[in-house]
């Protein structure tokens, strides 16, 4: 399961994997391990951040731990996740004809395919809560980023660039071009609501600007709540 493992600051070691879902299935077999050690496990694509308590254990005895325990995710299942219902209003993404040239589609055939997967939170990052979705339909695959990004992208922009998707959950600089904007809140820093986690899925629903204006402000909630 694990293919290399390097250390990251004094507290914490990145574990490159195989695979994406060999990433998600260690990290799960980790947390259900719970070493007394352990205080935080971030999967990522095809690694997995594991945090220890420096004051418990050295580097070396992390490292030597997890190599004994390589194959420690091979049985266990890929966790299932929760399923996000995200609404959509493609009016709304400035860059959406673009996209279309781009890729040769027209507007209605883009946005079909944007629509069409359920997607998966591969990663969290680059501001708090920004989930990177994965992966797009071939047809839609390959578009770079912004030759220039833009200073400021509006908190619910759907942005897409190479295989990937993504919602920019708060203000900020961005360069993927944009096909649409949700009216949902993604991120409360001062409540500290992040409700997305790596594994978790989404699917994308259409809506208008008359729907989009009563949604404004509502929280992302999964589609089955606990």
């Amino acid at each position: 399961m694990i293919a290399d493992i390097l250390p990251l600051g004094e507290q914490a070691l990145i574990l490159r994997c195989a695979t994406e879902a060999a990433a998600v299935r260690f990290a799960a077999a980790l947390r259900h391990a719970a070493p007394p050690w352990l205080e935080d496990v971030v999967p990522a694509y095809a690694s997995v951040g594991v945090y220890f308590d420096p004051e418990q254990i050295s580097t070396r005895a992390v490292m030597d731990w997890l190599h004994a325990h390589a194959d420690l995710g091979k049985c266990t299942d890929l966790p299932a996740g929760r399923v996000f219902t995200v609404p959509v209003c493609y009016e709304r993404g400035p860059d959406l004809a673009r996209v279309g040239e781009l890729t040769g589609l027209s507007i209605e055939q883009l946005i079909a395919e944007h629509l069409r997967p359920i997607y998966t939170v591969q990663a969290i990052g680059f501001v708090p809560g920004f989930p990177y979705l994965g992966d797009l339909p071939a047809s839609i695959q390959g578009v770079g980023r912004l030759p220039s990004p833009r200073v400021r992208v509006e908190p619910g922009s759907v942005g897409v660039t190479g295989r990937q998707t993504g919602i920019y959950p708060l203000p900020r600089p961005g360069g993927w071009h944009l096909i649409g904007q949700t009216p949902l809140m993604l991120v409360d820093l001062e409540e500290e609501f992040f409700p997305l986690r790596v594994g978790d899925r989404i699917r994308f629903h259409r809506i208008d600007e008359r729907e989009f204006a009563t949604l404004v402000g509502e929280r992302l909630q999964p589609d089955h709540p606990a």
